[in-house]
């Protein structure tokens, strides 16, 4: 690929009427064409002996943050969140950064006055977990929305109440090579995005 490809891949964001955010793109060959919908999994863990329903969901960015909060609903009053950051690290590794019990109107809050930066930095996630029972919806660094639950059909009812399509056959953007697009000042804004959240050590990966 040459320097004037790469360029002009990155400045495509709309494949029809589906549109990336500046966050990420597909290989140049298109592995995969990006497009609206979601898909009902099974997330399995043989280790564990665990099992767990799981939906990804990829939607167009004018309408991704709004289709986000809306699934953070049937999560509970009073909700734990961690932060995912790749900045400044190697090997595609992330850390976790862990804060518990926040109301989820008070962090639904701090998400609108950080919506550029879930949005648009590809090494920015975030994962917001139920309290009151095992629950997850993730904002992820592919920007897709995944939702871990043993009953998937309140978050499902919202994604058609949103005119979003459920399709099984769906293949999803990290099903293929692609690009994640960031910089210093997305790590900068980070960093006051945990300050202001209160984020903790880096902590361990939230479990089933």
């Amino acid at each position: 690929m040459s320097p004037n490809q790469l360029a002009a891949h990155l400045q495509v964001d709309r494949y029809g009427t589906f549109r990336l955010t500046d966050a990420i793109r597909p290989s140049l060959d298109l592995q995969v064409v990006p497009r609206e919908g979601f898909r009902i999994d099974t997330y399995a863990d043989p280790q564990a002996d665990l099992k767990v329903p799981v939906l990804a969901a990829s939607i167009s960015s004018e309408r991704l943050f709004d289709v986000f909060l809306a699934l953070l609903r049937p999560l509970g009053d009073v909700v734990d969140v961690v932060l995912e950051t790749s900045h400044d690290t190697t090997n595609g590794s992330h850390r976790d950064l862990h804060r518990e019990q926040i109301e989820l109107p008070i962090l639904m809050s701090y998400f609108c006055d950080y919506e550029e930066l879930l949005l648009n930095d590809g090494c920015t996630g975030v994962a917001v977990i139920g309290r009151s029972q095992p629950m997850e919806v993730q904002f992820d660094e592919h920007k897709l929305l995944v939702v871990y639950a043993h009953d998937l059909e309140r978050f499902e009812a919202i994604l058609r109440q949103m005119d979003v399509c459920r399709d099984d056959q769906l293949k999803l953007i990290t099903e293929g090579e692609h690009l994640h697009s960031t910089d210093s000042h997305h790590a900068d804004v980070f960093e006051q995005f945990c300050y202001r959240l209160g984020t903790g050590a880096t902590a361990e990966r939230v479990s089933w």
